[in-house]
């Protein structure tokens, strides 16, 4: 498993990820980066994600949505705040309606992810959700974010183990 740590932080109002991977800053930056490789694991993996808008340049908006078992399809957005390839990330992290609007009822993080050269061809990647209150950290942890996110990270690895397989042949 990828993720080395997942820590919570009520007084700073932040839920932290970390994870560490065999490969370069700037390859694990392209699983952010080019859509079709995020949708292979952001999300849990009974909870795969579809990206209908991805720009990941300042000011601009990335809209995806997931597909559960049953066929539900929880819709989600970021409003790219920060770019600084391959370091960093930052976004306003949302849930969506139907239509794609911002769903006013639930509260919006803001996640910051920061990759860096740990040296030995390894990277470590931290995502770190910052809230605008502890009552909005406590329901987005109860809906189980904590876990999916950790599942979601965790199927990276097997998209990098591919890479290696490519240049092996």
């Amino acid at each position: 498993m990828t993720v080395t740590a997942v820590r919570k932080d009520p007084d700073a109002l932040t839920l932290t990820l970390t994870a560490e991977f065999d490969a370069s800053p700037e390859r694990v930056w392209q699983l952010w980066a080019d859509p079709r490789q995020l949708e292979r694991w952001w999300g849990p993996p009974t909870y795969p994600a579809t990206f209908t808008r991805h720009d990941l340049a300042p000011g601009s908006r990335v809209e995806y949505h997931m597909t559960g078992p049953e066929g539900d399809q929880p819709r989600g957005y970021w409003d790219v705040l920060e770019v600084d390839p391959p370091r960093s990330l930052a976004f306003r992290d949302g849930f969506a309606n139907e239509d794609g609007s911002p769903n006013e009822e639930l509260p919006q993080t803001i996640a910051r992810v920061t990759i860096a050269d740990i040296g030995g061809g390894r990277t470590r990647m931290s995502i770190e959700s910052v809230f605008p209150s502890a009552e909005a950290m406590e329901q987005i942890v109860a809906m189980g974010v904590e876990e999916g996110l950790t599942q979601a990270v965790g199927q990276i690895d097997a998209i990098l183990a591919e890479d290696a397989v490519v240049r092996r042949s």
